[in-house]
């Protein structure tokens, strides 16, 4: 299942500082989301997607980090692959 990545990585940390920087000019966090999506292009919740994720990343909320997602999927891999053996094998 191959995902495409429509806005770089680049693209994503401006949107998510920008979002940081000007949220006190807004009633609320979704609101200045909301005004900054379009500036960017992508859909508002794409947007909450990524600050949320830095959110996580920078321990102001709670969940999964990116660093921690990227070792799960790599066990994950491996653990596939180690199945595979034991199948090839028997």
């Amino acid at each position: 299942m191959s995902k495409s990545n429509r806005y770089s990585p680049e693209v994503r940390q401006r949107a998510v500082r920008m979002v940081f920087d000007h949220e006190a000019d807004y009633p609320s966090q979704w609101a200045a989301i909301g005004a900054i999506a379009p500036k960017i292009g992508c859909n508002p919740e794409t947007l909450r997607s990524w600050v949320r994720q830095a959110e996580r990343d920078a321990g102001r909320r709670e969940g999964t980090t990116t660093s921690e997602r990227d070792r799960i999927k790599a066990l994950e891999r491996e653990n596939r692959g180690r199945r595979y053996q034991v199948a090839a094998t028997v």
